[in-house]
């Protein structure tokens, strides 16, 4: 199974989905594929979308355990199936932990020579679904390829990808995770079955939470971090780093104040994100970035503030990209972000 990395968590610190056994909240999603698969007539693209980090690609490896674990959809096992669970201890289960197994292909984006992350999935990464494809495969015949996600992928990517979706071989299935249905290309979307995902009520977090840090679900702590989270799980676990709700209350006390700007607490802002941990960063770039998102959407009819803010949000973003690249000062980057969203915002 190709991969980046050889990580046990994915990159926001949850468990990564390919070890992760349970799914909370997708109940009626998971029984859709499922359907699928033992109707004999599975599509041969599934596009799951859904905002990030609540459990789309969760869904998708437990997709493809399951067809590789059962590869017949007529077998007595599937037909008594009533869910796409398959034992942790599954011989398939433990080769896709140990991204050991033959007839999985996973694209994603890698890193590049420095060591961080592309920020578009490679086009020869795309291209080597052709190869997959195309080679002969083991046990029960099926080959799948998990895309995560598609919305890093450029034009020349998104090419690459039609040419397998136009013309599929047989016993080939492809799970596409997207963050936005609506933002895939046509070309790409009209040739999947879509299953949207939604945000996790506050119980299934709270459970996925508990779970997922070995935690009693009535840990304060935990309820604390799923409230923020707005049903994303790896929005809560971020949450649960050290200092991270506080850090986001002082980033919503100075949102809430725009366009008007308090100097101290920017300044107890960026001593807070001082250093080189990433996660104080990456925290404070979510509180934003959340905030701007319903900001933008409260403003679709005043167009002149709609523009202000969505050039400040590219702006921000970049400069958030480069600060961490670099390893530039973080003070500064607190002072340019609502130096920026005060303008946005006034008048």
């Amino acid at each position: 199974m190709a991969r980046a990395a050889a990580e046990d968590e994915d990159t926001d610190g949850t468990p990564h989905p390919r070890a992760t056994t349970a799914l909370y909240g997708h109940g009626l999603a998971e029984t859709a594929l499922l359907s699928a698969y033992r109707s004999g007539r599975v599509p041969h693209a599934f596009l799951i979308a859904g905002p990030a980090g609540i459990g789309k690609a969760t869904l998708a490896y437990r997709m493809a355990r399951f067809v590789l674990a059962h590869p017949d959809p007529t077998s007595r096992d599937v037909a008594r199936a009533t869910s796409l669970a398959v034992d942790a201890d599954h011989p398939v289960a433990r080769r896709i932990a140990a991204q050991a197994q033959p007839d999985l292909l996973v694209i994603e984006r890698t890193l590049n020579d420095r060591g961080v992350l592309h920020k578009q999935i490679q086009v020869d990464d795309i291209r080597k679904t052709v190869g997959f494809f195309g080679s002969t495969a083991g046990e029960g015949g099926w080959r799948i390829a998990i895309v995560d996600a598609i919305d890093e992928l450029n034009r020349s990517g998104a090419n690459a990808l039609l040419k397998i979706l136009e013309e599929p071989p047989e016993r080939a299935l492809l799970l596409l995770v997207s963050h936005s249905a609506a933002r895939v290309p046509a070309t790409l979307r009209s040739r999947c079955r879509v299953v949207n995902l939604r945000p996790l009520d506050q119980t299934d977090l709270v459970a996925a939470l508990a779970a997922a840090t070995g935690s009693e679900a009535d840990d304060p702590e935990i309820a604390a971090a799923a409230a923020a989270a707005d049903g994303s799980v790896a929005r809560a676990y971020s949450f649960l780093d050290e200092g991270a709700l506080e850090l986001r209350q002082q980033a919503l006390d100075l949102l809430d104040n725009l366009p008007a700007l308090d100097g101290s607490a920017l300044h107890a802002l960026g001593e807070a994100l001082a250093g080189t941990d990433p996660a104080p960063l990456a925290t404070f770039l979510d509180t934003i970035n959340a905030w701007l998102s319903q900001r933008l959407l409260r403003e679709q009819n005043t167009l002149p503030r709609l523009d202000r803010l969505a050039e400040a949000s590219q702006t921000i973003n970049r400069a958030a990209r480069d600060a961490e690249i670099y390893n530039l000062e973080r003070k500064p980057l607190v002072f340019g972000v609502f130096g920026l969203l005060a303008e946005a915002t006034r008048g």
